[in-house]
């Protein structure tokens, strides 16, 4: 199964990139002409963004993020898609009936590249508002604000108060960040600050990481990441705040007010300023906050995978439960395990109204199987899987894609109600074996008009549709973080046991 679809001139703008990141760390003899030649050239390729506003997103019914994979933005829980960036920004899909896709950004790709091809409608992954970035991209609203701190080793043996302090040690941090950019503002100022460029690959955590374990001697982190990784990370010293009051924003493609008047209404329920310009933040967001940079499970099992109940290496907890059954059913295990994330989060003693049970959520009526032994793991992905493959195999003739869509919608609807919208895709001259069309006759199928003549009546067709975005999209992925993995060195803590991305 394909990741991304990417078109040939993706591959193009992937192979520049790839090209100008080559001797992406420091050249000490570098000019300050080459230094803005080369950051302009990191920062974007695609300038001229592809047109595809809100109107265009609810038609598709996904919208997709672009965000990296981290404690503080996006990252797997036993399975489980979590981040603060993930959970704000999935509320705000939940409140406009999208599905939420997360594109992973890999290595060598440029976020900028990817939201104004149209790869992704946001990014997601607490940026800071720059002048520089307003080039190619335009910002929401603020949803937080941050001090800019220097961070340094502990093995150098001191607690620097001011930037004074700091000559002659080397601060690392991307060029494409908005670190940089303050650093060589205090350079132009007079302050002697020796910058270190790491690869653009690598974001804040990453770099952090690199710190406490001292191969690094200093970096720049904003407060709140520097807090959340220190109650994990040892070996971190905070040193002094170089910029104050920074406002993080969304990321969105210059061509897309809508969106942006419909995010900055979402934002501003969540996060504004009082008449002293104090900010207040909804429970909501005060609750996220707490999560993932006050402490919590999720964040502490991300960054000490090694404790008890995390020892695995994969997507969940039954990564080999999923795939020897899926190997037997001949399905496609990341997406077994895809499902079963979106129907029970990975829990075994899940129930639902409707009486659902398991890990795969089993109707007990339309199984042979005791509804005890349903809850017993193995029995209940088994029966799912063989459900799973009688609805696969009846949509044999359709391509694996098509399979799958009218496979989940049956799982999840059932066959009578996709019958019925298949019949009323007919009947509207479209084609019953395109996803598209019958994706479009299941949300008719909640109209009065529509459903008083359907065979099996009323469907919420907005849920089943909804419910095949969102698994298909989970398990793209799930897909590109197990190709991160395999790729990466292992050389950096998290659920996968690789490096973040930037």
């Amino acid at each position: 199964m394909e990741i991304w679809k990417k078109s040939d001139k993706r591959w193009f703008i992937l192979l520049m990139i790839t090209i100008s990141l080559t001797g992406c760390f420091k050249n000490s003899g570098e000019t300050d002409s080459d230094a803005k030649a080369e950051t302009e050239t990191l920062l974007a390729t695609v300038t001229e963004p592809v047109y595809r506003d809100l109107a265009e997103i609810k038609r598709s019914g996904v919208l997709r993020v672009i965000t990296s994979y981290s404690s503080s933005t996006y990252f797997l829980h036993r399975g489980i898609q979590a981040g603060f960036e993930y959970e704000l920004i999935r509320k705000f899909a939940k409140e406009n009936d999208l599905a939420l896709e997360v594109v992973i950004i890999a290595e060598n790709e440029n976020p900028y590249d990817l939201l104004n091809t149209g790869e992704g409608d946001l990014i997601a992954a607490s940026y800071t508002v720059t002048e520089e970035r307003k080039k190619v991209i335009d910002f929401t609203r603020p949803y937080n604000l941050v001090d800019q701190i220097i961070v340094v080793s502990d093995e150098l043996g001191i607690e620097p108060e001011s930037i004074s302090e700091l000559a002659g040690i080397s601060i690392s941090v991307r060029r494409n960040s908005s670190y940089y950019v303050k650093l060589k503002e205090l350079q132009e100022e007079g302050f002697n600050i020796e910058i270190d460029l790491v690869s653009d690959d690598m974001d804040t955590e990453a770099v952090l990481y690199q710190v406490a374990s001292g191969n690094i001697a200093a970096t720049v982190a904003d407060d709140n990441f520097f807090e959340a990784s220190n109650k994990y990370m040892k070996g971190l010293v905070r040193g002094p705040i170089i910029a104050e009051n920074d406002t993080i924003a969304w990321a969105i493609r210059q061509n897309a007010p809508d969106l942006q008047n419909e995010l900055n209404k979402y934002l501003y329920k969540h996060f504004r300023f009082n008449e002293d310009g104090i900010p207040k933040r909804s429970a909501f967001l005060n609750v996220l906050r707490k999560k993932y940079y006050q402490g919590s499970r999720p964040v502490e099992e991300y960054f000490q995978p090694e404790i008890e109940d995390q020892r695995y290496v994969g997507i969940s907890p039954y990564d080999s439960l999923l795939q020897r059954v899926a190997a037997e059913f001949d399905l496609d295990w990341v997406m077994l395990t895809s499902i079963a994330a979106q129907e029970s989060k990975f829990d075994p003693y899940s129930e639902s109204w409707a009486g659902a049970v398991g890990i795969m959520q089993i109707l007990p009526r339309f199984s042979k199987i005791s509804v005890d032994s349903l809850f017993i793991p193995e029995v209940n992905v088994r029966e799912g899987a063989r459900i799973l493959k009688e609805q696969m195999d009846h949509y044999s003739y359709m391509d694996s894609t098509q399979q799958w869509q009218f496979a989940l919608a049956t799982y999840n609807a059932g066959p009578g109600h996709v019958a019925d919208a298949r019949r009323l895709a007919i009947d509207h001259n479209d084609d019953p074996n395109e996803w598209e069309s019958v994706s479009k006759a299941l949300l008719r199928l909640m109209q009065r008009k529509y459903y008083q003549n359907a065979r099996y009546g009323f469907c919420r067709g907005i849920e089943t549709v909804r419910y095949v975005n969102e698994i298909m999209n989970r398990t793209n992925t799930y897909e590109a973080i197990l190709a991160l993995s395999r790729s990466d060195n292992g050389s950096f803590p998290g659920v996968l046991g690789f490096k973040t991305m930037n």
